[in-house]
C-alpha cells in the first residue's frame, strides 16, 4: 500500500515514526524504490540496533519540541505501526505529525483498537504484571528479545470515526479514512478460550462491531 500510495503522489520523502530496530523498509529496498527514509524513535538504543544507511531521530513524537527534531513541513508521508497505543498523549502525536507533513502530505497509523478483550486486559492489568505474563508466554518479548514491550495506554485507540475525526481535523488534516480490522492470535495458546474469543469476534466483524475492532488503519491527508 505505501508503495504504490507513494507512486501514485509522488510521496517520496518519508518519515517512519516509532521505527526502533525494525524498519518498514530495507535499506535496498529504499534504494529501489528511490525513497528518502527518515526513521524516529523515542529510545535512543532501539535506533541503534536499526540497520545503517537511515536518517535517525531520536524524538517523543508527542513532545513539544517533536516538529523542531523533525523538521517542519520536511516529509511527504508518515507512518508508524503499533506505536500510537504507546503514546499518552495522541493528540499531541498527529499535530505533531501534521506540522512534520509538507501540504498535501499524508500520514498512516495502524493499531490496536479497544475495546478488545486483549486490550482491555492489558489496560486493566498492573504493568509490571502485564510484563511477566507477556514474558511467560511470548518469550521474544523480553526486554533483550527480538520483541520488547513497551508501556500501552490506548490513547485514542478506536476505529469509531466519531472518536478519531474530530482530533484529526483539529490536528490540521483535510480529510481522513479509518479502516477497521477484526482477529489477533492473542488467545492462541488458550483452549476454549481460543474458540470462544474467535466466535466472538467472528460475529462482531460480520455485525461491524467497531467498538470492538482488534485494528485499525488511519489514513489522513494535511
Amino acid at each position: 500500500m505505501i508503495v504504490e500510495l507513494s507512486r501514485s503522489l509522488n510521496l517520496r520523502r518519508h518519515v517512519e515514526i516509532g521505527a526502533g530496530r525494525d524498519p518498514l523498509f530495507l535499506i535496498d529496498e529504499v534504494r529501489t524504490h528511490g525513497f528518502d527514509v527518515t526513521i524516529s524513535d523515542i529510545s535512543a538504543r532501539e535506533l541503534s540496533l536499526a540497520p545503517e544507511g537511515y536518517e535517525k531521530v531520536e524524538c517523543d513524537i508527542a513532545a513539544p519540541d517533536a516538529i523542531d527534531k523533525l523538521g517542519r513541513e520536511g516529509y511527504d508521508l508518515a507512518y508508524c505501526r503499533m506505536v500510537m497505543e504507546h503514546v499518552p498523549d495522541v493528540a499531541a502525536m498527529w499535530r505533531n505529525i501534521c506540522g512534520a507533513l509538507a501540504p498535501g502530505g499524508v500520514a498512516m497509523s495502524f493499531f490496536p483498537t479497544l475495546y478488545a478483550p486483549p486490550y482491555v486486559l492489558n489496560r486493566m492489568i498492573p504493568e509490571r504484571a502485564s510484563r511477566w505474563i507477556l514474558h511467560t508466554f511470548l518469550p521474544d518479548r523480553h526486554d533483550d528479545g527480538d520483541n520488547p514491550k513497551f508501556p500501552a495506554y490506548y490513547d485514542h485507540c478506536f476505529s469509531d470515526e466519531a472518536r478519531i475525526g474530530p482530533m484529526l481535523k483539529e490536528a490540521g488534516f483535510s480529510d481522513w479514512v479509518i479502516l477497521p480490522f477484526w482477529g489477533y492470535s492473542y488467545f492462541w495458546k488458550f483452549p476454549g478460550l481460543k474458540q470462544l474469543d474467535a466466535a466472538f469476534t467472528n460475529l462482531a466483524q460480520r455485525r461491524q462491531w467497531r467498538s470492538l475492532s482488534s485494528f485499525a488503519y488511519v489514513i489522513a491527508i494535511k
